[in-house]
């Protein structure tokens, strides 16, 4: 039996959807066989959508080294924009589950198409050892880290996954290869991190560049991109709503000072269509 799949990308962001009736229980090894760039479709995750008892819709992602991610901005936008256009199709206001809890969703529609959507992407959590780290205390923000002699400060913040945020001097330049998986499996985060460096170009401006736990360099990150407002924020260098570049493109994201949500915007996007004759 062939598998049905969706390519999908924000902002270069890339994944493999599929909708199921229920997850496999061998999606890890599903996800490194479709996600491989050589011998597979090709993806930064693959990603499940399924029915919810909680939600309009659930997700589930898998990175393509078969770990299970909490949840993932880009990846909550090209599902909202896969349920309205492919199941819904009407439905503008929808939650989705994920294994960081059900997130809101609103999405801008022109003549029956997406073409944008807003996800309420919830409360930043900043306490050290709930994102978690290593560091115990209720804001872990410009915190020095060693590692093979090089000397960062990073400030912590889960977006329902956790993220170390480094600013460094031109992120556009920076060596993330490199520097990034150190940090990543760092003994400071007992669940690996998903590591953003960033330059806050003015309040409203930061470029960001990204190393995602389980996948590696990535054109784009929404939660990761939340993230970088909030550490911008919690450092006095940027405004609570700013546009962060990434490689793949912009978004822009809010932190709402009232309600202490934070709110990002941006693309998704249909690639092409497939059936994978790997699996039964």
């Amino acid at each position: 039996m062939t598998w049905t799949f969706t390519k999908m990308q924000g902002l270069g962001n890339d994944f493999v959807v599929v909708s199921r009736s229920a997850l496999p229980e061998d999606a890890p090894e599903r996800a490194r066989a479709l996600c491989d760039r050589h011998f597979g479709v090709g993806a930064d995750g693959l990603v499940f959508v399924l029915p919810s008892e909680k939600a309009d819709v659930a997700m589930r992602i898998f990175n393509p080294d078969g770990t299970e991610a909490e949840q993932c901005g880009n990846a909550v936008r090209c599902v909202a924009r896969y349920f309205f256009e492919r199941i819904s199709g009407e439905k503008r206001e929808l939650t989705v589950e994920t294994r960081a809890g059900l997130q809101r969703v609103e999405l801008e529609v022109s003549k029956g198409r997406v073409v944008a959507v807003c996800v309420d992407m919830g409360r930043p959590i900043l306490q050290g050892r709930e994102i978690p780290t290593a560091v115990d205390r209720e804001r872990v923000v410009e915190e020095p880290l060693e590692v093979d002699g090089a000397r960062f400060r990073f400030t912590a913040v889960s977006m329902g996954n956790p993220h170390a945020v480094v600013q460094v001097e031109d992120a556009p330049s920076f060596p993330v290869e490199e520097w990034g998986p150190r940090l990543e499996t760092h003994p400071l985060f007992p669940r690996k991190t998903n590591v953003e460096f960033i330059t806050v170009r003015s309040p409203r401006e930061i470029d960001m560049r990204v190393w995602e736990r389980g996948v590696g360099q990535t054109l784009a990150c929404g939660s990761g991109a939340c993230a970088a407002l909030v550490a911008a924020v919690l450092t006095g260098k940027a405004e609570r709503e700013a546009t962060v570049h990434l490689l793949g493109g912009d978004l822009h994201i809010r932190w709402d000072e009232e309600s202490d949500r934070v709110f990002m915007t941006g693309p998704a996007e249909f690639v092409f269509e497939g059936e994978w004759p790997g699996f039964e």
